[in-house]
This record gives C-alpha cells, sequence and structure tokens, in this order.
C-alpha cells in the first residue's frame, strides 16, 4: 500500500510537470504569418501560441540564442512546421534575388519588437531607482549659474566633482519615496523622479553642466546619474528557469489597480534569477470561505483586500497574518485556491527590484497580487 502511494505520488508529479511543457497552440492559429510593421514579437506569438513566453521552445532556441536572437523584419513569414509532431516555428526572409547566387537583405528596415516600444520608451531611458549603496555617491548640484534658484533648458549648473572617464551625459534626478519590501520591510532603494537631463561642459571640481532637457523643475541637491545607453529595447519572453515569487509593490503613475500595459514594480531583481523578458503569472490570493454549509459564507469578511497603495508598506504583514490567525482560530474556514488574472514580462531589473509590462490581465490587478513563475 505504502508503495502504490509513493508510484502514484511520482506519476502525478511526473504528469504536473509534463503538462506544464505541453505547448498548446491556439484553436484558430495560423499556418504562417508575413510580419507587418508595427508587429511585436509577443503579439506574433500569440497568434500561434496560446502561452506566448513558450516562444523559444518552439523557435528551438538554445540560451545563447536568446541572450543574442535573431532579427525579424516586416516582410518575413513565420511558418508553423508540425512535421516532426511537436510544433515548431521558422522564418523565411523575404530576398530579393539580383544574380544567380546573390540576394539583398532587408537592412534597412527596422526590426521588430518584442513590445510595444512606445510604452516602456521612457522607462528604459530614465532612472527609476537608485540602489541604497549608490544613493550617496552620486554628483549633486550645489549651484547655478547668475544665483538662479530653479534650472530650465540652456541654465549652467555646478555639480560635485564628475571624473572625465564618468561620461558627460546625465540624467537629473530628486530622490521620491522608499522602496521597501512588503513582505520583510526590508529596504530596497529609492525611488527616481526623473527631472530632465544635463551635458557636461566642463570637467573639475566643481563640474559645469547645461541643462539640456526638463522634465520638472530642478533645484539645488537634486541628483545625478549617468545615462545609461546598454539597456535593451528587444529581448525573448520565456519563462524563469526556477521558481520565483513576488509581490506587486508598486503600480507606475500612482494608480489603484492596473489593467494591460501598466507598469508595475514587484520585490524581486537579478539577485533572485530575474531576466529581462521573463514573463511571469499574476495570481490573486483565493478568499476564505465556510466549510459549514448552515453558516453564510462572506466573502469581504474572510478575503484579503488589495490595499491601496499608501497603506502597502505599514498593512501588508498585518493583513497576510490576519488572515493566517482567521484561518487558525476559525477551523470551518478553508482557503480556495489562488487564481491567475494575468500575466506580467519583466523589461528592467536592478539588484533587488523589477520594473514589469502587464501583457494580459482577465481582472483589475492590485497592490499585493503575487507574481510566480508560470
Amino acid at each position: 500500500m505504502f508503495r502504490y502511494i509513493i508510484t502514484l505520488l511520482v506519476f502525478c508529479c511526473l504528469t504536473t510537470h509534463a503538462l506544464a511543457d505541453v505547448i498548446q497552440l491556439q484553436d484558430k492559429h495560423p499556418e504562417r504569418y508575413v510580419v507587418v510593421k508595427g508587429d511585436t514579437l509577443w503579439d506574433i506569438s500569440a497568434k500561434f501560441l496560446k502561452d506566448p513566453w513558450q516562444w523559444p521552445k518552439v523557435w528551438k532556441m538554445n540560451k545563447a540564442e536568446i541572450k543574442n536572437p535573431n532579427l525579424i523584419y516586416p516582410g518575413d513569414v513565420v511558418v508553423l512546421d508540425m512535421s516532426s509532431g511537436q510544433p515548431q516555428l521558422t522564418v523565411l526572409r523575404e530576398t530579393v534575388t539580383l544574380n544567380p547566387g546573390v540576394v539583398e537583405e532587408p537592412l534597412e528596415k527596422e526590426a521588430i519588437k518584442t513590445i510595444a516600444p512606445n510604452i516602456i520608451a521612457p522607462f528604459l531611458t530614465q532612472p527609476l531607482m537608485i540602489e541604497q549603496g549608490d544613493f550617496e555617491k552620486n554628483p549633486r548640484i550645489i549651484a547655478g549659474a547668475e544665483n538662479k534658484v530653479i534650472y530650465a533648458d540652456g541654465n549652467k549648473i555646478y555639480t560635485t566633482e564628475i571624473k572625465s572617464n564618468d561620461g558627460v551625459f546625465w540624467h537629473v534626478y530628486r530622490p521620491g519615496k522608499i522602496l521597501v519590501d512588503p513582505i520583510t520591510s526590508e529596504t530596497l532603494g529609492v525611488e527616481a523622479i526623473y527631472l530632465g537631463d544635463a551635458q557636461v561642459t566642463k570637467f573639475g571640481n566643481p563640474t559645469t553642466l547645461q541643462v539640456v532637457r526638463v522634465k520638472e523643475e530642478m533645484y539645488k541637491d537634486d541628483k545625478l546619474i549617468k545615462v545609461d545607453d546598454k539597456l535593451l529595447d528587444r529581448f525573448i519572453p520565456r519563462a524563469p528557469d526556477k521558481n520565483i515569487e513576488g509581490v506587486i509593490m508598486n503600480i507606475y503613475g500612482g494608480f489603484g489597480e492596473a489593467g494591460p500595459k501598466r507598469v508595475i514594480s514587484i520585490n524581486k531583481g537579478s539577485r533572485d534569477g530575474l531576466e529581462v523578458g521573463h514573463v511571469l503569472a499574476i495570481n490573486r490570493a483565493g478568499r476564505y470561505v465556510s466549510k459549514d454549509p448552515s453558516k453564510k459564507t462572506d466573502d469581504e469578511k474572510f478575503h484579503m483586500p488589495a490595499l491601496k497603495q499608501a497603506d502597502t508598506e505599514n498593512k501588508t504583514k498585518t493583513a497576510v497574518a490576519g488572515n493566517e490567525d482567521k484561518e487558525k482560530a476559525n477551523p470551518d474556514l478553508v482557503r480556495l485556491p489562488d487564481e491567475r488574472i494575468g500575466l506580467l514580462m519583466i523589461f528592467r531589473t536592478f539588484d533587488r527590484v523589477s520594473y514589469g509590462l502587464i501583457m494580459q490581465a482577465d481582472q483589475p490587478v492590485n497592490i499585493l497580487d503575487t507574481v510566480k513563475t508560470p
């Protein structure tokens, strides 16, 4: 009997793993698709696959190819090949034959992006947060020319020393909200309020810069961070290789809830194994219901509410603990399984924080909803 139970458990585990690896095609998937301008890799993948993050599997990509994917251009034809019994995608490149053995590749075309670039472009080129250890080291505005106290386009400003090997292009920011892990209460970093850009005109102590773009007014003691010109704008959607579980900390823009194409931050980063392009499932915590049919179920009473942004840092642990206490104190209560309500794609990572774009959502996404490897 004991051996039978062990065998059954092993079978169930293997079956679960196998189901997780099954590639499901869309019910009305095309056999081939001609890429057009404005397409994204996610949209094309979703035309063929129910789970767009499985793109690397059907494209037969290895890890090196995921890091440096082949570019796909408008005019290319994506073909679904089922000859092996498993779905595989290939691309037929549009070429023009000039002479026998000579072809012209469409180099003048711009390769398609993973997701709509206009949505995440500002988040790729502007500072979002400052690691706690780097905050005090960054250059600081100490004065403006001609005794000005508010700095605008074209104004000259002076900062603490910037060395010539640090570069000439800098973002100006103001420290904002301190980011705190809602589960551990650990300080993760400082949110950056982006103010504009400045360019070094003379290195030294102090360093002289000219303001070249203003989004918000700049003042003395505002900080600078070097422009990062190595940020990716194209990557491959895929699930993380290991199990990652986190919590949504913030919805960008101060919203209480969010839907598709909204940017959110989570309390996991590169040190946890997250990479640009990783896709996570967004889950809603299961509510508590009574097992006793004679008692009325009160969804609102036993369901942990989605807390507003301003309450997140102080109330999260209390809310979670409160739910656990209810279950222990009342044996009639049972917690329903968590429900998947959407998908999130990571497009920028820091050490302990990541920013992602909500790709799909069946319900409004709230702060404190959980995210995990799909």
